[in-house]
């Protein structure tokens, strides 16, 4: 592989599981990241849904350079800028718009784009994009969907992410062109304001062992 992901894809397969963080207070971004790290994972993504998202970025990257720590609700130009600025390893969109696409230039192969559909996925590829997310996954398929567009589109891998849960995780990632999986339940919006480091990194740990 000699795409920019590459080092994404290889820590992925040391831990396949991408908590999906929706983060409010910039001061718990280092301790979150070294409980991510503890407990043994390395890659987050982490949502800019709130003002201090690229903060959380910046000081998650200074903590625990090691970790791949990526951008996830990349909307705009601005966003995708604003990310990598802030240290964004990836970036991670819920779909794609022509704007977006515009916009991204040649950074397009930073982004796992999102797609609900096996024409979505097509035209992804066709533009450049290496990586997808299916997106919400448990929504628009799942497993079986995966599973029935390996078989004419062997050649792409995804990220699916939107309801996975820790009892459904190890099914995603058994495919074949599954190569990490998004859920937000290690590192739950409950777990972050409660700052219960250790419980994340027990979460974190349990589910890899699962696997």
């Amino acid at each position: 592989m000699t795409f920019p992901l590459k080092s994404l894809v290889e820590a992925a397969s040391k831990a396949p599981i991408v908590p999906v963080l929706v983060v409010d207070r910039i001061e718990v971004a280092a301790p979150l990241a070294r409980a991510l790290v503890d407990g043994g994972l390395t890659i987050a993504e982490v949502t800019l849904r709130t003002p201090s998202g690229l903060g959380v970025i910046e000081e998650m990257k200074t903590a625990e350079p090691g970790l791949k720590v990526g951008a996830g609700t990349v909307l705009t130009e601005a966003d995708a800028e604003n990310a990598l600025s802030a240290g964004s390893d990836f970036l991670v969109s819920p779909g794609m718009s022509p704007k977006l696409l515009a916009g991204l230039g040649g950074r397009r192969r930073l982004m796992i784009p999102g797609v609900a559909s096996a024409s979505e996925a097509m035209a992804r590829h066709e533009e450049g994009f290496d990586l997808l997310k299916l997106f919400p996954a448990s929504i628009v398929g799942g497993v079986a969907a995966l599973k029935a567009m390996g078989a004419p589109l062997p050649h792409l891998r995804f990220m699916p992410t939107g309801g996975i849960t820790e009892n459904d995780v190890g099914k995603y990632l058994a495919l074949p062109n599954v190569f990490a999986a998004g859920g937000s339940w290690i590192a739950t919006g409950a777990d972050i304001a409660a700052e219960d480091w250790k419980g994340i990194s027990a979460k974190a740990r349990v589910a890899l062992a699962a696997l």
